[in-house]
């Protein structure tokens, strides 16, 4: 039984792609790689007329930097992130001025919609689009429309704190609360395995698990999180913000 819930956790975890860092070292907040990639294709869209297909975010220096706070399990540290991605561009206008386009798009979305830092983006052309194909986003890899919630389900938006709440104060002043009355939180949405908990307490420190609202930025609200939590009777010494889903409008 222990190999087999392993067995389903890993793929959930290969599913959500790399726990990136959002922010800088002391903001204390990450992202799924699925939810940014996600974010990332639906703000370029079409853009220029080029067709993307595969898309990666990685920190570009694994060394670059140390998380003020206890980071999530296999999450990559603090720094400069490198996009990499395949797309197919027109073959009736020059390939570096579409090439520049569709990287200052990626590097606006990256910021406006996500707060992520950007270091660089690498783009491959992998094939020309002629005057009769249909530009359209493909869906590869990381960067698959994320349901709710990596499991599927719909995020907690209220009532009793998810399962993995247990332990800690009843009532407004739980942690579950205090996240859930937090403008630009969805819900309570946890994705690191199969038996993941939400709010996962562990000594003095905390790891939330959220899913964020339509036109908020994920760093914006991940901030405001770990305010509101830090502020609350029950606080913890520590604070870690996972988004494992953005919504969109």
């Amino acid at each position: 039984m222990a190999g087999i819930e392993l067995a389903l956790a890993v793929r959930q975890q290969l599913g959500i792609g790399r726990v990136l860092p959002l922010g800088g070292p002391a903001d204390g907040s990450w992202i799924t790689e699925r939810a940014a990639a996600a974010v990332l294709r639906a703000a370029v869209g079409t853009t220029a007329g080029m067709r993307l297909g595969a898309l990666r975010l990685t920190v570009a220096d694994p060394a670059a930097g140390t998380p003020a706070v206890p980071p999530p399990p296999s999450a990559l540290p603090p720094g400069p992130l490198r996009i990499t991605a395949d797309l197919r561009a027109p073959d009736d206008r020059p390939l570096p001025g579409a090439a520049d386009e569709l990287r200052a798009a990626l590097l606006a979305a990256a910021d406006r919609e996500l707060g992520l830092v950007v270091g660089s983006v690498d783009l491959r052309i992998s094939g020309l689009l002629t005057a009769d194909e249909e530009p359209a986003a493909t869906d590869t890899g990381a960067g698959r429309e994320p349901a709710a919630t990596e499991t599927g389900a719909p995020p907690e938006t209220g009532g009793a704190p998810q399962d993995g709440t247990e332990g800690q104060p009843d009532g407004p002043d739980s942690l579950a609360a205090v996240v859930l009355g937090v403008p630009g939180v969805a819900g309570l949405a946890p994705a690191l395995g199969g038996r993941s908990r939400a709010l996962r307490p562990h000594g003095g420190h905390v790891l939330i698990q959220l899913a964020t609202a339509p036109g908020r930025r994920a760093l914006d609200v991940a901030r405001a999180v770990r305010l509101a939590v830090a502020a609350a009777q029950c606080a913890p010494e520590t604070i870690a913000v996972l988004v494992t889903a953005v919504g969109r409008g």
